[in-house]
């Protein structure tokens, strides 16, 4: 192959002395993409990539085979407010999720709110909801592509007409009803004006909201310029007496939790349950039925427990552990369910060992185990929720590798689980055989690592694509994915490796690959894939890495190190410059996971891992894919356009360098087809470099199944 030619890009003189270290900003002119000489590069790169993907093999049959295995409707569990269940779907044709309202007797089913039918572009989607406790009022959320959603409406649930909002700069907001439907707390940023130029702090404060007062009068109830980067979280206890707010400076594994007493919803009586710079822990509360108070805390039980407490000021060397922590088994989440019709009430536990889902039931009173909920295999069961203010049925979400999300309802007096055909639609079923192994990281720490694969047994290394996120506690999971479904019925190896980083073992996990540990989320990623190569899966010439957002920082960092390990590199919506991610989108608020720039010790860790001061010029780097929306207003678009000219610039190899950018997306969150379209490029693009080819329809295999099996 020839190497390609790339559209020129200026390399200036510019270097940064930061804290006695000279940094280097070659590209710094990229990230004012409202210059003319910008948009020129951009549109010439945009140019390059439809050349190469014009002579990609096989890029409709990818296509036609990610159209064919999403084409299943789905809906989450329901929320029970009343005598009514508040349901968010989306059928197979649909581009957007959609609200739906149906009777709790499965009757009167309506649609509440159709974003297509609001915005037929497809560019605008549901982005939250909360009904009110009686189910007369909801207030919704929606969202353009290019724009953060930051407005609250309030609907008439039975007329589907607006009756309050819009309630504007509720970017990122919480919502608790207050007994009556008449007023709720919600979170709002402060009105610009009040800002000082060019303050990008988010300035959020809870306020209370009179349903037909102008928004502008809403009194500020907690929160205050003292905490300008804080998440507020807000719940309302069953009897409507209580309302928690939970507090974290950003996204930081630790909060606080304050009670409030709305007896005057203005001024509400406030006592502060947990004091999370003493604990270092999170604590979420959960509200009994008598009022009382559960705690869901990693705090002395890194993969988490469960603890009541006397009173809300209570000191934590009072709080009971009601349900213990499980070493081996990370918990997920828990619901109450308390019906009157039920001879006691119980709590329902939902945990993860090594990624495969378990539910137990306790009682409520001892925490004694019960007995466990039947799920329909070795997969991943998500979203608990029972009704609202007594629960009698446990409604969650369940998939597996080869199994689309499917919603279930457990009925705690039968002891059985049910499966609710909420979206009429064919499912998918592609032969994939999922096993669960753990590898040895260099420092000799097992890593769990999910492999999906052919249910044929033939031998030989295959084509692998491999995933990783590694970033803010989020735990990785064996889930459906039409874009890991396809891979596998091609022929290839989909495998999610669970590095350090990620919260799959709990917060020590979180903690070994954050800060001052990044580089240890990087060679755990390494170490999977050379873990890949050494037992013979596959080969460093069919080898594909792919990580979106935080897991796009992964992946290009770990090809820094290692390019010879990997034959292509998918990043989408990356970080690639972590002595300036501050300064781009919601960068500021992850000082905690990442370091700043600020501190000399915290630049070092940076500088020591950031994909885009590592490129080395004169290095075969793998082919490159970087993707990103034209307006990220979380990771800012600036990281893929440096981290492009940048690699370009460097690399020796003929293998290509592409940006793919998204002209009027978002960080996530896309419609349907356009993210059926970005999924069918990147398999595209890793089955060109690693020599797989999608199978035709006519040559598939009868589906086969197996659950996960540890080995």
């Amino acid at each position: 192959m020839v190497r390609p030619r790339y559209p020129q890009a200026w390399r200036n003189g510019t270097v940064d002395i930061l804290c006695g270290f000279s940094v280097p900003d070659p590209y710094r002119w990229l990230e004012a993409s409202d210059d003319p000489r910008v948009r020129v590069w951009a549109a010439q790169q945009d140019a390059l990539f439809a050349a190469h993907r014009a002579v990609w093999p096989e890029t409709e049959g990818w296509r036609s085979m990610i159209e064919e295995l999403s084409a299943f409707g789905v809906s989450d569990p329901p929320l029970v407010r009343g005598s009514l269940m508040f349901v968010n779907e989306q059928l197979r044709d649909d581009e957007q999720r959609r609200l739906v309202v149906v009777a709790a007797d499965g009757t009167d089913r309506r649609v509440l709110v159709d974003p297509v039918a609001i915005d037929p572009s497809g560019r605008t989607r549901l982005h939250a909801w909360w009904p009110s406790r009686e189910g007369r009022r909801v207030a919704v959320q929606l969202e353009v592509a290019e724009r953060l959603a930051d407005e609250i409406v309030v609907l008439d649930v039975r007329t589907g007409e607006t009756v309050d909002g819009p309630l504007r700069r509720a970017r990122n907001t919480s919502l608790a009803w207050l007994p009556g439907e008449d007023a709720f707390y919600y979170v709002s940023r402060v009105p610009d004006d009040e800002l000082a130029p060019g303050d990008q702090r988010l300035h959020r404060r809870v306020r209370l909201h009179r349903i037909g007062t102008p928004p502008e009068a809403d009194p500020v109830v907690f929160g205050g310029p003292d905490a300008p980067d804080c998440y507020y979280g807000l719940a309302a206890s069953p009897d409507g007496r209580h309302v928690a707010i939970t507090v974290a400076d950003g996204p930081v594994p630790y909060n606080d939790v304050w009670i409030a007493d709305p007896d005057d919803p203005a001024n509400p009586r406030l006592v502060r349950t947990v004091d999370g710079l003493a604990t270092r822990a999170r604590v979420l509360p959960r509200f009994l039925p008598d009022g009382g108070l559960l705690l869901v805390t990693d705090h002395e039980a890194p993969c988490g427990r469960i603890c009541t407490t006397p009173a809300f000021d209570a000191d934590p060397s009072q709080w009971r552990t009601l349900v213990p922590e499980d070493t081996d088994a990370l918990l997920d989440e828990c619901v109450v369910l308390d019906d009157p019709a039920l001879p006691s009430p119980v709590l329902v536990v939902a945990r993860a060992r090594h990624g495969v889902s378990t539910l137990t039931v306790h009682d409520l009173d001892s925490g004694l185990p019960l007995t466990t909920v039947p799920l329909p295999g070795a997969g991943v069961a998500t979203s608990l929720q029972t009704g609202f203010p007594y629960g009698r049925h446990l409604w969650f979400g369940y998939c597996d590798a080869a199994t689309p999300s499917t919603v279930h309802r457990y009925d705690p007096a039968t002891g059985e689980t049910v499966a609710e055909a909420r979206c009429a639609a064919s499912r998918p079923a592609p032969a994939i055989r999922s096993r669960t192994v753990r590898y040895p990281a260099a420092d000799g720490t097992e890593i769990t690592l999910f492999l999906f694969m052919p249910s044929d047994d033939r031998d030989g290394p295959r084509p692998t694509l491999l995933y990783g996120y590694g970033s803010f506690g989020l735990t990785m999971r064996p889930l459906f994915s039409p874009m890991a479904a396809a891979w596998v019925r091609a022929g290839g190896i989909h495998a999610v490796a669970c590095v350090r980083g990620g919260g799959e073992e709990g917060q020590h996990w979180h903690d070994a690959g954050r800060g001052p540990n990044k580089h240890r989320a990087i060679s755990d990623f390494n170490d999977a894939a050379d873990w890949l190569v050494r037992t013979g899966l596959t080969t460093p010439g069919q080898l594909a890495s792919y990580g979106m957002s935080g897991g796009g920082l992964l992946v290009t960092a770990a090809a820094m190190r290692r390019p010879d390990l990997y034959a292509a590199v998918i990043a989408d919506g990356p970080l690639c410059d972590m002595v300036r991610y501050e300064r781009f989108g919601l960068g500021g608020t992850w000082t905690e996971e990442f370091g700043t720039a600020a501190d000399p010790e915290q630049l070092r860790w940076l500088l020591g891992y950031s994909p885009y001061h590592r490129v080395t010029p004169g290095t075969s780097y793998p082919a490159f894919l970087l993707a990103g929306a034209v307006t990220d207003l979380l990771t800012g678009e600036a990281h893929v356009a440096k981290m492009c000219a940048a690699l370009q610039h460097a690399t020796s190899s003929d293998r290509p360098v592409l940006m793919r950018r998204e002209p009027d997306g978002a960080h996530a969150g896309s419609c349907a087809s356009k993210e059926r379209a970005l999924a069918a490029d990147l398999l595209a693009f890793a089955g060109t470099h690693t020599g797989l080819a999608p199978v035709r329809q006519e040559e598939a295999r009868p589906p086969v199944t197996e659950g996960s099996t540890p080995c």
